[in-house]
């Protein structure tokens, strides 16, 4: 296998097509395993935290929550998950394992043995499936807007899936932009922010992965949880579940319902519900976020 090289490029300079959006304070690395160049932001000094963007973002997602953690005292690291952002793979095919794989490839990379992870939607999946394949690599995990691994499905959660469709069926050139609706966002996003968002969609490749993506590694996730795949493991990293209360339908009352009793397939598992902010709940409330997860990182260090 060919040894990982990482190595550090300006934000200004004119390697990153597009150019990468403000964000003070990062470093921005290239970490280069076999066959993938990974674009990871970084900040701070200390213990590892890994933030794993959602869909339609990237590393820019965390801009308001990373500084703060960094601040508390970790070294936080913000990577573009294959097939987003300005990460690039030498080969376009992704599948269910992918983001695993990359995952433990950029941990060995960077020589982190164990991290704390916090993980929105599309990233939320290769975190899970990170602490339940791999659990002496976490330290703990805070995921948001995605329901536990283990709950029962219900005709009553359907609309959570209601996006999928489209981007199983997305075609180049189509723009994303109206993931971002009232039913997904509690305050509306700056044309500027949007233009940040969907920014690396300029790039064929990228666009191209959209299918990929939602083809590879979320339809695959979603049979599994149908047929209660993670149901039947233990997960052993302590979990905290994060949604906001205006992201219809994951309401607290019908989570808790379909989770049952959380102590017969986790070692720790909690909830959280955040007041005014729906799925994209790290530009509705980032505050609360960077707060929720400093807790839970401080409790399980």
């Amino acid at each position: 296998m060919d040894t990982p090289s990482i190595y550090e490029v300006a934000s200004e300079s004119s390697t990153w097509s597009p150019p990468l959006p403000a964000a003070p304070g990062f470093e921005h690395l290239v970490v280069e395993t076999p066959g993938l160049r990974m674009h990871v932001a970084a900040l701070g000094e200390g213990e590892p935290v890994v933030l794993l963007h959602g869909f339609p973002a990237h590393w820019w997602q965390w801009r308001e929550i990373a500084p703060v953690i960094a601040r508390a005292g970790y070294r936080v690291l913000c990577p573009d998950l294959r097939g987003t952002g300005w990460t690039t793979a030498d080969d376009p095919h992704i599948d269910a394992e992918s983001h695993l794989r990359d995952l433990v490839a950029l941990l060995d990379a960077l020589g982190i043995q164990r991290a704390h992870l916090l993980a929105h939607d599309l990233g939320a999946i290769g975190a899970n499936q990170l602490a339940y394949a791999h659990p002496e690599r976490v330290r703990s995990l805070v995921q948001l807007s995605v329901p536990p691994f283990f709950m029962r499905m219900s005709p009553k959660v359907a609309s959570g899936f209601r996006h999928m469709p489209r981007l199983i069926w997305h075609r180049r050139g189509r723009s994303l932009a109206g993931l971002f609706d009232p039913t997904h966002i509690a305050h509306p996003l700056s044309a500027e922010t949007m233009e940040a968002y969907l920014a690396p969609l300029s790039r064929p490749e990228v666009d191209d992965a959209v299918r990929r993506l939602f083809r590879g590694i979320a339809v695959p996730l979603s049979g599994r949880l149908a047929r209660r795949y993670y149901a039947r493991q233990r997960l052993h990293p302590s979990n905290l579940t994060v949604f906001g209360r205006l992201d219809h339908p994951w309401d607290e009352e019908q989570i808790r319902r379909l989770s049952g009793d959380v102590s017969r397939y986790a070692d720790r598992y909690e909830f959280a519900f955040v007041d005014d902010a729906a799925h994209f709940i790290t530009d509705d409330a980032p505050d609360e976020v960077a707060a929720l997860a400093l807790d839970w990182f401080g409790a399980n260090r």
